[in-house]
């Protein structure tokens, strides 16, 4: 989910080709779940799954558009998530009673064939297991693409890369990056193209958008400090945000305030957590995770050659994808890694 931001940050839409020759870091977990949102039957809204019912679309949209990436030249490096801080079990219960609605409400689409709610509804109802993420993991290895497990939330990781000078930007569609200090963000990478608004007959083309950390500050007049205290205010994954409080009021807030004490000073902290049912979590954890995230330090960034026996049998053997187009893909991978002006921008 991540902070809501959007109308308040400045950002730049750019072309695909834009990113040949950089590395990017990205949220593994933030791709997955937008390739089993997207990733479905236009009429029933079902995932891709193969004949034992198992789901496929995270493969589908894993495989084929991190090859596009690649044929673009860029380097993708996905980070997983580890262990999330312990006070972020309460947002998480939260986000499944909203799943448990939003599948009712799926449920009750298809009963009365509402084509447009199931494929808004749809989406909201993807979940991400512990088996699909083994499966990604095997798929990257296969491909000789590079990823990372986080210590903890893989959006820090991403960020602690893109401040050591590892990968050019980290990619996500959430905001939470810059809280965490990345000093570029990436948003759109695994969704440009054409797509479907909801409800409307209508298409519209997604570019990718970059984000400067450093711009951002300057244009909204406040430090990361306060840029972090301004997501508290508006809500983030570990608190609920404070009732009133949209990203307008909350920078006209932090401007006057230059520390979380002074801010805290000016709310009932407390309250937004009651509001919900929760029990309160302090601010200044909240504060300092997203000032000093848990990360790993990673001296170098390991790619190798794809294994085309290994994509074989796991897409084709195993959740049976189309051998032609996978082979054609394949093709495509190992001609992204040779075609380079030097082996070593990719080894």
């Amino acid at each position: 989910m991540g902070v809501q931001l959007r109308e308040i940050i400045p950002r730049k839409e750019i072309e695909l080709e834009e990113l040949t020759g950089k590395r990017i870091a990205i949220d593994a977990f933030n791709a997955l779940y937008q390739f089993l949102s997207i990733i479905r039957d236009r009429e029933t809204g079902e995932p891709l799954k193969d004949s034992k019912g198992r789901i496929t679309s995270h493969l589908s949209g894993l495989f084929y558009r991190t090859i596009n990436l690649m044929e673009k030249g860029i380097k993708p490096v996905y980070v997983f998530d580890g262990t999330p801080p312990n006070f972020k079990e309460k947002t998480q219960e939260e986000r499944k009673k909203l799943k448990e609605e939003m599948i009712e409400r799926y449920e009750k689409a298809k009963e009365i064939g509402d084509i447009e709610e199931i494929r808004v509804t749809a989406q909201a109802t993807a979940i991400l297991t512990k088996e699909m993420v083994e499966q990604a993991k095997a798929l990257l290895s296969a491909m000789g693409v590079a990823w990372v497990q986080a210590p903890s939330e893989g959006e820090a990781q991403c960020a602690c890369l893109a401040r050591a000078g590892k990968v050019f930007a980290a990619a996500s569609q959430d905001y939470d990056a810059l809280l965490f200090g990345a000093p570029i963000l990436v948003r759109n990478l695994s969704i440009t193209g054409k797509r479907k608004v909801p409800r409307k007959d209508i298409y519209i083309e997604i570019k990718p958008e970059i984000i400067e950390l450093e711009t951002v500050l300057k244009e909204l007049k406040i430090t990361r400090e306060q840029l972090i205290m301004l997501a508290m205010l508006v809500g983030t994954d570990y608190n609920p945000g404070i009732k009133g409080y949209g990203p307008k009021k909350a920078l006209e807030l932090v401007r006057n305030c230059k520390t979380l004490d002074t801010l805290l000073k000016k709310i009932d902290w407390e309250k937004q957590f009651k509001e919900h049912g929760m029990e309160p979590i302090d601010a200044h954890a909240i504060f300092e995770f997203f000032l000093n995230p848990p990360c790993k330090k990673i001296e170098k960034i390991e790619f190798s050659a794809p294994d085309k026996e290994k994509i074989i049998k796991l897409l084709v053997d195993e959740f049976e994808f189309s051998y032609e187009r996978v082979e054609k893909h394949v093709k495509i991978l190992e001609q992204c890694k040779t075609t380079q002006s030097s082996l070593s921008r990719w080894f």
